[in-house]
């Protein structure tokens, strides 16, 4: 599983760091979700999720200002040698004394956030999960095409970058050329985004490498994407069958999650930009409901029926 340094969650989450003597480049997170130590604070370590960030909200507080010095020391330092990676305070409450001595004597950072516990913890799941999902990368080319996420798959010289190219002329987004890093974030969701040595750049055989973001702007990049469709690219073969109708969706499977895939051949003249953009509509209609090719079908059935 990857991992995910303090430091990126302090940058990402704008956390304040309690302990800045703590060294929090060499603290890694493996565990997409968080813990509220409530039972933990009341002394009872049974089926403990230490590996999970340790956010402390205002329930927890109000119950550590119950407690005797005593009590509460014993407690935190339960807590805090456990070998968690890091305690999370919301609401912009400050860690007491013993807490930061603690954390600074076992080297665990202490952060806090100005947000309200629920807000906090959604946030942080949901970035963890992104950052954490399982992840591959495959040869292609991801674009957002009037908001779906397209995957252009082919061969190598086929004319993926291309399309991808008169596409982003069209007023539409490159995520990645040539390597698609592909996230699963849930059971129904992919999400792809760019390795960072080839964000925003595209190869184009002939010419070499161009800068889309430097040439047409910063509207026409993206950062990651949902991976709604895939379209695969092919030379033409006569001798296939090729689908003329779409009555029925064809998928491929990445990380156990099934998309929607169109084979598409290629012959010279064919515009595959607006080919991409027909296909990213018509997806987009059968997401709403209004499928042309059963619209078709059931007018053909219709006319059959009078002419009996």
């Amino acid at each position: 599983m990857y991992g995910v340094t303090i430091t990126e969650l302090i940058n990402k989450m704008n956390l304040k760091n309690i302990v800045p003597d703590v060294d929090t480049d060499k603290v890694v997170l493996t565990h997409p979700d968080v813990n509220r130590p409530a039972l933990q604070l009341a002394g009872f370590f049974e089926h403990f999720d230490r590996e999970r960030v340790q956010i402390i909200g205002f329930v927890e507080q109000e119950y550590i200002r119950t407690l005797t010095r005593e009590r509460k020391v014993e407690v935190y330092e339960k807590l805090v040698s456990s070998e968690i990676p890091c305690v999370l305070y919301s609401r912009n409450q400050i860690p007491d004394d013993d807490m930061q001595d603690l954390c600074l004597h076992y080297q665990v950072p202490c952060l806090v956030s100005e947000k309200s516990t629920s807000d906090l913890m959604a946030e942080v799941i949901r970035w963890l999960k992104v950052k954490l999902a399982p992840c591959i990368s495959i040869h292609g080319v991801l674009v957002d095409v009037f908001g779906e996420g397209v995957l252009i798959m082919g061969e190598s010289g086929i004319g993926k970058s291309e399309a991808a190219l008169e596409l982003i002329k069209r007023g539409h987004r490159l995520v990645t050329d040539d390597v698609v890093e592909i996230r699963k974030v849930s059971d129904d969701t992919l999400v792809g985004s760019a390795p960072d040595i080839t964000k925003h750049f595209i190869e184009l055989r002939g010419i070499g490498i161009i800068d889309v973001k430097a040439l047409f702007g910063v509207e026409s990049v993206k950062d990651t994407q949902n991976i709604d469709m895939v379209i695969k690219l092919e030379d033409w073969d006569k001798d296939k069958e090729y689908d003329r109708l779409g009555l029925e969706d064809q998928y491929t499977e990445f990380l156990g999650n099934k998309v929607v895939c169109h084979n598409i051949p290629i012959r010279p003249g064919r515009n595959l930009a607006i080919i991409v953009e027909s296909a990213a509509v018509n997806y987009r209609q059968k997401k709403m409901g209004y499928n042309a090719a059963q619209e078709l079908y059931n007018r053909v059935q219709a006319n059959l029926g009078k002419s009996v």
